[in-house]
């Protein structure tokens, strides 16, 4: 569990590294954007790959009854859901999931709501499918996201909203909703009769307070779907694989249906494997991982309040995704986004890609080596400290 370890990602068809020129980015620009690690897999995890690729057979593939139980127990153990196998639907992202849902649950034209600044593909898999965006916009007091519950409601009734994509934990603020907040939505959501999809693929990284999922809500879980994945917890997104939880059978039916209508039907076998042995072994090597990303988010903050102290991060209860308001600088998403890539050398994600309230943030990924932040930050400080 060496996470100090310098991995070369360059030549490996890797997203973050190898294409930046595709991107319009200069080739000299050090990535900290996507949402994958810089760390190497559990070694557990690849032994078992390994032994699927040594039996030399890569055959249609289905998930099965271990496979289940593996995902099962995982969340018994650590947020306390009885998931059911006759829920599970497996698809090959969370993103294609949401899209799916979006088609399964809503009509052209009808009204999706989510909570910007809020992870990009939600309005993306929104208007893509011929469906309109209506943003609850989330509210900055004192450093801390919360939610306009009178604003979430008015929207939800003067648009007429059948759909709520929830981000939890929230991507990229942090926030990990408390429980009166998840009881607020539910009573809303109850009161309009809106289905909840629920993309929950950051729960295993909760750094303060405790993730409670949607499907705890006994009474609403017909009207919810839960999305989630060992993709982020485990770096594993390149396997594409997620596990869907759809309680509501009739509501399960039609998403499987657009699922098969897009000419996806089996899983690869190789996420299969990766997944049921992440559920399996990988806990200790989690643990540890959480520890140094931890003290990766600490040294951030510390280094900003110490070096550039109007570059404020808004703490994370979850995630290892920091928002950084760079608002006190008084400078354009276009000034900033200059000068990270042309001076700093750095690539993060613009926080205007996230919607109007991502004006004058960056998200960035700190799940890399400690010396490889470290440079980061100090390219930061060089760069931003005359502003």
């Amino acid at each position: 569990m060496n996470f100090d370890e310098n991995i070369n990602r360059y030549n490996t068809n890797s997203l973050k590294y190898d294409f930046k020129s595709a991107k319009n980015k200069p080739n000299n620009v050090f990535p900290m954007w996507v949402a994958d690690m810089d760390f190497k897999c559990c070694e557990e995890i690849l032994e078992d790959m390994h032994k699927k690729i040594e039996h030399g057979i890569f055959g249609y593939s289905k998930e099965d009854e271990e496979y289940f139980k593996s995902i099962q127990k995982w969340y018994i153990n650590n947020f306390n859901i009885k998931l059911k196998k006759d829920w599970l639907i497996t698809t090959p992202g969370v993103v294609f999931a949401l899209a799916t849902a979006v088609k399964t649950l809503t009509l052209e034209n009808d009204y999706v709501i989510i909570n910007n600044p809020v992870y990009y593909p939600f309005t993306e898999v929104i208007e893509d499918n011929k469906r309109k965006v209506i943003s609850s916009d989330l509210v900055l007091k004192d450093n801390h996201y919360e939610i306009d519950f009178i604003d979430l409601e008015n929207k939800i009734k003067q648009y007429d909203v059948k759909l709520y994509l929830l981000c939890s934990p929230h991507n990229p603020v942090g926030r990990v909703w408390r429980k009166d907040e998840l009881d607020k939505i539910v009573e809303i959501c109850k009161k309009y009769n809106v289905y909840i999809v629920s993309d929950e693929i950051h729960s295993d990284f909760v750094w303060s307070g405790k993730h409670i999922s949607m499907l705890n809500y006994e009474d609403y879980q017909n009207n919810i779907i839960l999305c989630t994945a060992p993709t982020k917890t485990f770096n594993l997104a390149g396997l594409q694989v997620s596990n869907i939880f759809i309680p509501n059978e009739k509501i399960r039916k039609e998403f499987q249906l657009q699922v098969w209508n897009t000419g996806y039907s089996l899983i690869n076998i190789m996420g299969l494997t990766a997944c049921k042995s992440a559920y399996e072994k990988g806990q200790k090597w989690l643990n540890e991982l959480k520890k140094y990303l931890f003290d990766n988010i600490n040294y951030v903050d510390n280094f900003l309040k110490k070096n550039l102290p109007k570059i404020k991060l808004i703490y994370p209860e979850g995630t290892y995704l920091l928002w950084l308001d760079f608002n006190d600088l008084n400078l354009s998403d276009d000034k900033i986004e200059e000068l990270m890539l042309n001076d700093a050398k750095l690539w993060l994600d613009s926080g205007k890609i996230f919607g109007k309230k991502g004006t004058g943030f960056q998200r960035l990924n700190i799940a890399l080596p400690r010396q490889k932040l470290k440079w980061a930050m100090e390219q930061l400080e060089k760069t931003f400290k005359e502003y």
